[in-house]
């Protein structure tokens, strides 16, 4: 066991919380996520609990199921993250602002504009989740047929990294002298043009934002297929990953640090933050029942449509009380399809009980129970390198966020495993990670 490690933790929000009935849920905030002044509470609560980040899911289309569960979805509207972070910005101080942003839908040059903006805005808080899209119906409103497929979606989204990042070394940090006497505001000789000319992208360049405070903005990366893997070594400095078994996890960990020492790259550089749907109670009994209650209020339409999408095949017209058929290859998620897949086979689910499962926390890492036996289980994944710390999926909120910042974060600061105040002035000092050198001046 390793006692000296000290848990990291984000706020997973898709937008708010990733249960489908969590908006249902009695006293729960059934606005939560398109009112800004809930968003402001939340984001204020996690910073009185010492949280690395605010992490932002985004989608660029209306959720890809039929109008019988889409009507009962919250997530049909929520804000732009990058409108919506900056705004969080001004009534935060150190809670780092993380945003999902497609490599497939959007040009490299929008996205290092964006997000170094953002740096700046927060004092040096912002992140980059950098996903390739999985809903197909986002390449219909962005003039495309369909997704590119799978492995080139990730080639791209390769370069556009390469560009992004080399658009944040435009400048040197001591670029812009601002001499009032001379009238010079900045000095050619710190500035670098890009030129990048690629398979996918022809940038010239400069950006024109100075370079960000962080230097680069966190790098975070969300994919566990084959090509998931590779990219996180290659390129992220936080990992989203998705293992609800601590044996599976620790391989997970395992690997993809591996495969940063072959790359070069200190492992110690990447935090592997796996979801966790946390729901707290006076007792484990009392917490689960809170959550056959919070997953009684999912319709079937919802969990069936959930199911559905995640294994990219239509599954509403098979045996509900039957077993999941075979599943063809999809273009869409590799390691949700075989996530479900698998565990459907191990434990002989129907395609009802897959449904429920989905369609409440989405086959996610499930910690239910009291602020000690929860603090047990976090523990136990930090101390057998399972983890560097959680993303939390909060159950239904404010109740859900209020019960883990009250109840369970006191916990973890007692066992000190957890800071009791921030030590840094940016998201990447917070986490323990470096500055990036400019690899144009530095």
């Amino acid at each position: 066991m390793d006692h000296d490690r000290q848990l990291k933790l984000g706020a997973f929000m898709r937008p708010v919380s990733i249960h489908t009935s969590a908006w249902r849920y009695p006293g729960a905030f059934s606005d939560a996520n398109f009112n800004f002044s809930h968003y402001k509470r939340f984001a204020q609560t996690l910073e009185r609990g010492c949280f690395d980040a605010f992490f932002m899911a985004d989608h660029l289309a209306v959720m890809n199921m039929p109008m019988a569960a889409l009507k009962r979805s919250a997530t049909v509207t929520s804000f732009d993250p990058l409108t919506l972070l900056p705004a969080l910005a001004a009534v935060t101080e150190h809670l780092g602002l993380i945003a999902t942003a497609s490599t497939s839908y959007n040009d490299p040059y929008h996205i290092a504009r964006k997000f170094a903006s953002l740096d700046h805005l927060s004092n040096g808080r912002a992140g980059w989740n950098v996903v390739t899209s999985v809903n197909p119906r986002e390449a219909l409103n962005f003039g495309r047929e369909e997704h590119l497929e799978h492995a080139d979606r990730y080639r791209r989204a390769r370069e556009f990294y390469d560009v992004v990042t080399g658009l944040w070394d435009s400048w040197a940090d001591d670029a812009f002298i601002r001499d009032v006497e001379s009238g010079v505001f900045f000095n050619p000789d710190r500035l670098h043009v890009l030129n990048h000319e690629g398979p996918y992208f022809r940038v010239r360049g400069p950006l024109n934002v100075a370079r960000p405070i962080q230097g680069w903005p966190l790098i975070v990366q969300a994919g566990s297929s084959e090509d998931g893997r590779q990219l996180a070594a290659e390129t992220a400095e936080m990992i989203f990953s998705a293992d609800s078994q601590r044996a599976a996890a620790c391989a997970f960990y395992a690997d993809v640090k591996g495969r940063m020492r072959k790359l070069g790259r200190d492992p110690e550089h990447l935090k592997v933050m796996p979801g966790a749907f946390v729901l707290v109670g006076e007792t484990v009994s009392a917490a689960r029942a809170k959550k056959q209650h919070l997953d009684s209020l999912v319709h079937p339409d919802s969990g069936l449509s959930s199911l559905s999408g995640l294994l990219g095949h239509d599954i509403s017209g098979y045996d509900l009380e039957g077993p999941l058929p075979v599943i063809p290859e999809t273009n869409g998620s590799k390691s949700a399809r075989e996530k479900i897949i698998v565990r459907a086979a191990a434990e002989g689910l129907s395609i009802r009980q897959l449904a429920q499962w989905i369609g409440g926390s989405y086959g996610t890492l499930e910690l239910i129970g009291t602020p000690q036996t929860i603090a047990d289980e976090m523990q136990a994944w930090l101390e057998t390198r399972a983890c560097d710390g959680f993303n939390v999926m909060f159950p239904y909120l404010p109740e859900g966020l209020d019960d883990f910042v009250n109840l369970v974060v006191p916990e973890l600061q007692r066992r000190g495993i957890y800071r009791t105040a921030y030590t840094g002035r940016t998201l990447r000092e917070n986490l323990g990670l470096p500055r990036p050198a400019n690899r144009n001046f530095d």
